[in-house]
């Protein structure tokens, strides 16, 4: 089994998630330092406390996630959970990657780009601040409505997503962001899109899509948001030889 240098792979990540290119809401990068060299990586959605468990069980050296710590806007002190899970990662060594908005961005292995992926759907164009959206549409044989890609979508992601709008309505162009992304919905309707897909919805959504007659599906945050870093994984364990293991702790939202 090969190793990896610690520092080498924050900067790996940095330039091939070009992290300099986007201002976000957190850090993104090597959050928590750990040991100097890395042979197993663990990654996941959330830097939650079962997933670091599980890591040290795992016998993890790094783990790299979408959603790390240090939010903008957060109490700084590090107690209750935060102490906790720091608490953990610093006493078993384990470093802690996180990567926000540089991994949605990703053209391959970023959110958007693999949950198109898994729907099926073709890619075309982008929209939206740092091209975060993506718009495209579902290859078919005969005229799909958007009950039966909200069918699919529950088939492939193992979740019923809740629809906003006419179900029987013909599907024309598809915008998705992934998250929690759902006001991004008046970009993809000026980009010509006829339903909108992100994790999440709010009650303005809810009017939006009603009064717009654009449908908007959520598909569910974590759903929506399990591929792009377990892609990630899969790139730099087939890049430097270490070894990789997605971990998928569920939530609902």
């Amino acid at each position: 089994m090969n190793t990896i240098g610690r520092d080498q792979l924050a900067q790996f990540l940095e330039t091939e998630l070009q992290v300099s290119r986007v201002r976000d809401y957190c850090p993104n990068g090597l959050q928590v330092e750990g040991r100097d060299t890395i042979r197993r990586i663990i990654t996941g959605v959330t830097a939650s406390l079962a997933l670091l468990e599980q890591s040290i069980a795992l016998q993890a050296d790094a783990v790299l996630v979408h959603h790390g710590y240090f939010w903008r806007g957060e109490d700084m002190r590090v107690i209750r959970q935060k102490q906790k899970r720091l608490k953990l990662l610093l006493e078993n060594g384990i470093s802690l990657f996180a990567y926000h908005l540089p991994l949605d961005m990703h053209p391959e292995v970023g959110n958007n780009a693999q949950l198109a992926r898994q729907l099926g759907f073709l890619p075309q164009a982008r929209f939206g601040e740092n091209d975060l959206g993506w718009i495209g549409e579902m290859p078919a044989a005969e005229p799909m409505t958007v009950g039966a890609l909200a069918v699919h979508v529950e088939k492939t992601l193992g979740r019923q997503p809740l629809l906003i709008g006419d179900a029987l309505q013909p599907l024309g162009k598809i915008a998705w962001c992934t998250g929690a992304a759902q006001n991004m919905m008046e970009q993809a309707i000026e980009a010509g899109a006829s339903v909108y897909l992100s994790g999440e919805i709010s009650e303005p959504t809810v009017h939006l899509a009603r009064e717009s007659g654009i449908a908007y599906l959520s598909c569910g945050h974590h759903a929506t948001e399990r591929y792009g870093i377990a892609a990630l994984g899969e790139m730099i364990a087939a890049r430097f030889g270490v070894e990789h293991h997605f971990v998928d702790i569920d939530n609902p939202v």
